[in-house]
């Protein structure tokens, strides 16, 4: 480290989403000069355009569809409505609760110089923002990443929705064409669907949630189509979107057969390109358009930058981002650096039923070569999808031939709450045997992990 006040900072962050906040905060609280730099909203993605305000809706959503199907329970609800503003009242009213969203006076009561601006590197330990220099003798790159923007013709031309734009309509448009098959995809296309929406999803894979075991994509595009009326177009291409008077036309090539439909909105979810466009090589660190290249510890091929988030490309979920940034800091502020542990990292996608993920997939496994056994329990199976009227869903475990636990999926209603117990389990090299001697409770949804792991033990 070079000597106290070379530079004007110890520590510059750029970007204050969660890649970028944790590390911030750690550094400031440490005695150390850090400033923080942000182009967008304080905060960044997840507590103003993703998660908080998405799963909101979500929730709201859920309650409106288990409330108006509860006849079966001997409720009389059939007649019950929404108002969507309201229901927009709410989310913003979520979104302030949480507080993480436009928290620029959090950081500066922490000491935390801010600023707002677009930040490029001038060299290794230079950046500059809105015509300022700044120098710091570490730096932490946490600028995300955003909506990619496929290239299908015409499309720049017509006013097209992202999964963050989509939060701010007046209402639920009557017909909506989504552009990518993966967990929001999927979460949006359920949300809309279930405030009257026509929806249609289209993926260019085999199969929706192309980044899950295939039993939850058989699952959910049946849940999809049956109860909310949403179209899977899976292995499809489009071809092309125009203006059609009020509405647009989506044309779309599906086994060699090309197709045009009508609709009100077009939504694109297709993938997100990490925001990497901030003067990378005036820095010497090394980059693809895939994302920034780095070690265990996060450090860039510039030793001194590190980088955490989504900005390295591997798609993450919020609490990998700040895991990332956690371990950035120590490794910014100790000798002593440590390496970042993915192993029992859980995903969730909020649809309804839940997805939730931890440890390796069969195809990972499969790419592996790895020897294993797998048992699926459905949810039908225990008592408490009699109890609560659902019965679509699972719990699938995977061991090696040790029975150690190697990975998990739950699709379930409390699917994000149940998996931690399989997260521990897999970060504990605990075998299923360890999971099925475990007494769960009667009547509760995890009654479906105890028999999966018995069935392996």
């Amino acid at each position: 480290m070079a000597t106290k006040n070379t530079f004007d900072y110890d520590l510059i962050v750029i970007g204050s989403g969660a890649g970028g906040s944790a590390a911030a905060t750690i550094a400031a609280r440490s005695g150390k000069r850090v400033a923080i730099i942000e182009s967008d909203t304080f905060g960044g993605d997840s507590p103003n355009w993703s998660d908080v305000p998405t799963k909101a809706l979500l929730h709201a959503a859920h309650l409106f569809d288990e409330a108006r199907h509860g006849a079966r329970f001997g409720l009389r609800s059939s007649t019950l409505g929404y108002n969507y503003p309201s229901i927009r009242t709410w989310k913003d009213l979520a979104v302030e609760r949480t507080g993480a969203g436009g928290n620029r006076r959090y950081y500066e009561t922490q000491g935390i110089s801010t600023f707002t601006g677009a930040a490029r590197f001038l060299a290794p330990n230079e950046i500059s923002v809105n015509r300022r220099h700044l120098s710091a003798s570490h730096f932490l790159i946490a600028t995300g990443s955003s909506w990619t923007i496929p290239n299908i013709p015409g499309l720049d031309k017509v006013n097209y929705l992202t999964p963050r734009t989509i939060l701010e309509t007046i209402r639920p448009p009557k017909s909506l064409f989504i552009i990518g098959g993966g967990g929001i995809g999927v979460e949006i296309a359920q949300l809309m669907a279930i405030f009257g929406t026509k929806v249609y999803i289209a993926e260019k894979a085999s199969r929706i949630l192309p980044n899950q075991d295939s039993e939850v994509a058989t699952l959910m595009e049946r849940v999809l189509s049956e109860q909310k009326g949403i179209t899977s177009l899976t292995e499809c291409r489009v071809l092309s979107v125009v203006n059609d008077g009020i509405t647009k036309r989506v044309t779309i090539s599906r086994g060699g057969v090309e197709k045009s439909m009508k609709v009100d909105e077009v939504l694109v979810a297709a993938g997100r390109t990490p925001n990497v466009d901030i003067g990378l090589e005036n820095a010497t660190v090394k980059y693809t358009p895939k994302g920034i290249e780095v070690n265990d510890f996060l450090q860039t091929s510039a030793k001194h930058i590190f980088a955490a988030g989504d900005v390295l490309g591997h798609g993450s979920q919020t609490h990998t981002a700040l895991l990332e940034s956690r371990i950035a800091a120590n490794n910014i502020l100790h000798k002593n650096k440590v390496a970042v542990d993915y192993t029992a990292t859980p995903s969730v996608i909020f649809t309804y039923p839940t997805i939730a993920q931890v440890g390796l997939s069969e195809d990972d496994c499969l790419k592996r070569d790895l020897p294993i056994n797998k048992a699926v329990a459905p949810l039908n199976i225990i008592a408490r999808s009699n109890t609560s009227d659902f019965r679509d869903g699972f719990v699938k475990m995977i061991t090696d031939k040790k029975g150690v636990l190697l990975g998990a999926t739950i699709v379930a209603p409390q699917a994000a709450e149940m998996i931690h117990e399989l997260a521990l389990a897999v970060k504990h090299d605990m075998t299923a045997d360890d999971i099925a001697q475990t007494p769960h409770a009667f009547l509760s949804w995890s009654e479906a992990i105890r028999v999966a792991a018995s069935k392996l033990s």
